[in-house]
C-alpha cells in the first residue's frame, strides 16, 4: 500500500535529482530514503528512477505519478487546514441560548455578524426564555447562553452585558405608573407559558406585592409582539422593555405610547456559561455582547 511518506520521499527525490539531496531536505538518511522508492516502485510495478552518476533521472512513470502524488499531499495538507479550522474557530457549529425576546435584542444581526466574519460557522439559536435555556447549560446541553438575571448557580459564570428598562405602554399618553396603577389597569402580558419562572414576571409580581397588590393581566400570550398589537387596539396596555420598543420602532403601531413605572423597573441580561467555552462559541458570545452594549448605549441617548 503506498504511503504518504513514500509519495513525499518520491517529490524529494524528482526536485532534487538526487537521493541524497532528498534525504538532506526531508532530514533522513539517504538509506530511508532509497528504501522508500524501492517499496513504492514495487508495489506500483514500475521504474521511477533510472541512476545517472551520482544522481537520478525520472522515469516517464514517473512523470505520470507525479502531478497525482502532488495532489494527494495536498489533500492532507488541506484536511490538516480544515480540523485546524475548527480550532481556530473559522468552522464548527454554535449553539447559543436565548431568551425569547432576545430575537429583538439579537436575532438575525448577530447571526449577519458571525456569518459575515466566519462564513464557514453553522449557528444554532435555541430557546424561548430565560429558565429553560439556563436548564440547559446547566445539563451541559449548551455551552452558553443570553439569559436574564439573577441566576441562581454556583456553577455558573455569570457576565452582565446589557440593563434595559421596563415601561408601560398604551393608547393613552401618561405620567409614570405607579404599582397601585399597574394592579388597576387592564394589562396583557407575553410569556404565559414560562409566566411561573419568567424573570419580568417575577419583578413584577414582586412590586405590586410589595405595595399590597396582586398582579392578575386580563389577557396573556406568548409573543411580546402580540402584546404591543392588542394594547394598540386599545384593548389592554401592556409591559414591556424600551429596547424592543426600540428596535420595534420601524413597524409598531403609531397610536402606542410609553410611560416608566415609578419605582423605576430593570431587568439585566447576562451571558450564562460553564466553566469552559470553545473558540467558535467565546467568538460568538463576544459578538452578542457588543451589540447588546451597543444597544444599551443607543437606549441611554
Amino acid at each position: 500500500m503506498t504511503s504518504l511518506h513514500q509519495l513525499r520521499c518520491f517529490l524529494a527525490t524528482f526536485e532534487h535529482g538526487s537521493l541524497t539531496a532528498a534525504a538532506a531536505s526531508l532530514g533522513y538518511a539517504q538509506p530511508s530514503i532509497s528504501e522508500q522508492v524501492r517499496l513504492l516502485e514495487q508495489h506500483l510495478d514500475v521504474t521511477l528512477f533510472l541512476r545517472v552518476g551520482r544522481g537520478v533521472v525520472p522515469t516517464e512513470a514517473a512523470f505520470a505519478l507525479r502531478p497525482h502524488a502532488l495532489a494527494a499531499i495536498a489533500a492532507v495538507d488541506e484536511a490538516g487546514r480544515a480540523v485546524a479550522a475548527v480550532r481556530e474557530m473559522l468552522t464548527g457549529t454554535v449553539r447559543l441560548g436565548l431568551f425569547g425576546t432576545a430575537r429583538f435584542y439579537l436575532g438575525a444581526d448577530l447571526v449577519a455578524d458571525v456569518l459575515e466574519r466566519h462564513p464557514g460557522v453553522r449557528v444554532e439559536l435555541i430557546g424561548q426564555n430565560s429558565a429553560e435555556v439556563l436548564d440547559h447549560v446547566r445539563r451541559g446541553r449548551l455551552e452558553a447562553a443570553v439569559a436574564a438575571v439573577p441566576v441562581a448557580d454556583e456553577g455558573l459564570s455569570v457576565t452582565p452585558v446589557m440593563r434595559d428598562e421596563l415601561v408601560y405602554v398604551s393608547t393613552e399618553p401618561s405620567d409614570p405608573v405607579t404599582p397601585e396603577q399597574l394592579a388597576t389597569r387592564p394589562l396583557v402580558l407575553p410569556n404565559v407559558s414560562w409566566r411561573e419562572e419568567d424573570a419580568t414576571r417575577r419583578t413584577l409580581t414582586s412590586t405590586l406585592q410589595a405595595a399590597g397588590h396582586v398582579l392578575r393581566p386580563r389577557v396573556e400570550v406568548e409573543d411580546p409582539e402580540m402584546a404591543l398589537e392588542i394594547a394598540a387596539r386599545g384593548l389592554a396596555a401592556t409591559v414591556t422593555w424600551r429596547g424592543v420598543l426600540h428596535r420595534l420602532a420601524d413597524r409598531m403601531p403609531g397610536n402606542l405610547r410609553w410611560a416608566p413605572l415609578d419605582p423605576a423597573l430593570h431587568d439585566t441580561f447576562a451571558i450564562v456559561h460553564g466553566p469552559a467555552l470553545s473558540p467558535a462559541t467565546r467568538m460568538v458570545l463576544e459578538l452578542a455582547s457588543a451589540r447588546m452594549r451597543a444597544l444599551e448605549a443607543q437606549l441611554r441617548r
